[in-house]
């Protein structure tokens, strides 16, 4: 492994366990309302939502995060590549463009809301594919065995997570550990 690999792993894991952390403790300093039960993080950067910044600034590095650790992919697994930098740049655009408030009865901006309901699909998508995209490649059937059951796992807690929005946020959690 490289220098470079070495440093942008090390950057993933503080910003991965950043993300962990801030996921579990600004539910207390933000909405009163909120629930880490039935709330997202993407509540938690929402708009009009107090501390939203910090949810929003660990997505940006989370996502830059992940775009410098797609390099480690650079011409040995181009599809895994792209995929990795399409999750980043999705990432990243979920803290520009805001979720609507869970606050009832104030304004927001829908267009924002909109577009951060997009990006946060592209993110579950391409974190998906990304995970069945091993199974081209050329690593140990090991490797393709633990991204092919995290992929599966996503999708399985995604679907949780659309028929059982009263849980979103375990089901969420659960996904991002």
């Amino acid at each position: 492994m490289t220098r470079n690999e070495q440093l942008s792993k090390k950057f993933f894991i503080i910003a991965y366990a950043t993300m962990i952390g801030v996921m579990f403790v600004l539910p207390f300093y933000s909405v009163e309302s909120y629930s880490i039960v039935s709330n997202t993080t993407s509540h938690l950067g929402a708009q009009h939502a107090p501390n939203a910044w910090m949810m929003n600034v660990v997505f940006i590095i989370l996502g830059v995060a992940t775009i410098l650790r797609s390099f480690v992919f650079r011409g040995k697994q181009v599809i895994s590549q792209y995929l990795l930098v399409l999750f980043g740049v999705s990432l990243i655009m979920t803290a520009v463009f805001r979720h609507r408030p869970i606050i009832n009865d104030v304004e927001f901006n829908v267009l924002h809301d909109q577009l951060h309901s997009l990006f946060a699909s592209i993110v579950g998508f391409s974190f998906v594919l990304f995970s069945f995209s091993f199974l081209l490649s050329q690593v140990k059937k090991s490797i393709k065995i633990i991204a092919v059951s995290l992929g599966v796992a996503a999708t399985f807690l995604s679907l949780m997570m659309l028929f059982f929005p009263q849980y979103m946020g375990i089901f969420q959690r659960i996904m991002f550990i």
